[in-house]
């Protein structure tokens, strides 16, 4: 039962959060073309050829003489290359979630995408709010949803019921990371709605 269970949430972090590859591929290549045009340069300059850019001498010189620049070009190239490593730092150290939540299972890996609970959750507001499904509009996020709803001209709604709907629903879904519901219900109502 237990490898079932460490399957289970193995299959639910994979599902809900996103991989790194496209950003890992994209520095990889970086790099690899970086590596063979200075590879390059250097088969060049042993060569006696003229090099396609800058010769490796000159790259050396100008890598040293770089504190006999002026100190605000040096300064901007040096917040601007720190700026690129601490969005690659956190790139690679926050993870990356994808638009799904878990649903409480023992059997079995759950994966509900936000879409699906908004609109469940819609479904069972308009309910609640004795309105329209086309007057409720819910977005789902990692922790909140917000439900929005728009009643008919005229008609009073309850604002603690569709809440209370909303919350039992969110209960009984269980969902990994747990979801907080806000709702909120437009002032002015809609014309034949």
């Amino acid at each position: 039962m237990s490898t079932n269970t460490s399957l289970y949430s193995r299959l639910s972090r994979r599902e809900t959060h996103a991989p790194r590859s496209v950003l890992a591929i994209t520095l990889a290549v970086l790099l690899i073309l970086v590596a063979a045009w200075i590879g390059t340069e250097i088969v060049l300059s042993l060569l006696a050829l003229p090099a396609l850019l800058v010769a490796p001498a000159d790259m050396f010189s100008s890598a040293l003489g770089v504190l006999e620049q002026p100190a605000q070009y040096v300064g901007i190239a040096g917040v601007v290359v720190a700026i690129i490593g601490l969005v690659l730092l956190i790139a690679g150290i926050a993870p990356g979630r994808r638009a799904r939540h878990t649903l409480s299972s023992t059997r079995t890996a759950t994966v509900a995408d936000n879409a699906v609970i908004a609109s469940a959750l819609a479904r069972h507001a308009a309910h609640a709010g004795n309105v329209s499904p086309d007057n409720v509009t819910v977005s789902v996020s990692h922790r909140r949803a917000d439900v929005h709803l728009t009643p008919a001209s005229g008609l009073p709604v309850d604002a603690a019921a569709i809440t209370a709907a909303v919350n039992q629903q969110l209960e009984q879904y269980e969902l990994t990371p747990r979801v907080t519901a806000k709702v909120r219900v437009a002032e002015n109502g809609k014309v034949g709605a």
